[in-house]
């Protein structure tokens, strides 16, 4: 008896790697947790490809339910479906952990990443800073932590990824132009001259998808800017190479 954790990738449900739907048509139980990101198809999509029933789960079943989980890996085949990559989220390495204290075998199926997608703008991975997310404005209007870790890259000169809240039970997602606009009044409490009219960002949406979206510009340009459906990410680049500048430019 197992307990996989496998990787959905990002786009849609023909994303998941052969050695994941192998595992998936041997399991007694699929799960898919909900809360971390979202898939480019529907719930009966995926349900339709593999040929069994897939029930929806949120951030409670995989935080306080760990245990739980892990009991039922004791008993049958089961499998915790992943939007990205398993890893990408520590929910899931606390799952890992349990499943390893109490003897229970696990393997784990990677995937794609929004960590390694982003290198699809022409920045290199290597020279990105801590990465930080951004609730939804009006729940913490007050919220500093993504400005103060942005001013901690700056330093450095590297790369800030800003991963965007999203609440897909409610259908409720912070957009591009939210998370530009949050910034702005971080900018107007803490007033370190970080977020300004003419600053380079890039938005992203639905990447890893066919129909992914990058764009690059001044923000006061990108805050104006229709990004489509979620979800949404923001990177603000530090210090440019020429060849990032060059790719850059595809994304005007």
């Amino acid at each position: 008896m197992t307990l996989y954790l496998i990787g959905l990738g990002l786009g849609d449900e023909k994303d998941i790697s052969i050695k994941g739907l192998e595992a998936v048509k041997q399991c007694a139980k699929l799960y898919l947790e909900n809360y971390t990101s979202i898939l480019q198809c529907s719930v009966s999509q995926l349900e339709k490809l593999y040929g069994k029933k897939v029930q929806v789960v949120g951030r409670e079943f995989c935080e306080q339910g760990a245990d739980k989980l892990v009991q039922e890996g004791k008993k049958q085949d089961i499998a915790l479906l992943i939007v990205g990559d398993p890893f990408s989220a520590t929910t899931h390495t606390e799952i890992f952990k349990s499943a390893k204290k109490t003897g229970v075998p696990i393997i784990v199926i990677n995937n794609a990443s929004i960590l390694t997608a982003i290198g699809i703008t022409g920045l290199q991975l290597y020279k990105f800073g801590k990465t930080t997310s951004l609730p939804f404005p009006e729940e913490q209007p007050n919220v500093e932590t993504p400005y103060l870790v942005l001013g901690e890259n700056q330093k450095m000169g590297l790369h800030t990824l800003i991963l965007l809240d999203l609440r897909p039970e409610e259908d409720k997602f912070v957009t591009v132009n939210q998370a530009l606009e949050a910034l702005e009044q971080m900018e107007k409490r803490k007033k370190n001259r970080l977020i300004h009219p003419d600053l380079l960002v890039i938005g992203c949406a639905r990447l890893g998808s066919k129909d992914f979206l990058v764009k690059s510009g001044k923000l006061k340009y990108l805050k104006k800017f229709d990004f489509g459906k979620s979800p949404h990410c923001l990177i603000i680049p530090g210090k440019l190479h020429f060849a990032e500048e060059e790719m850059l430019e595809e994304w005007k």
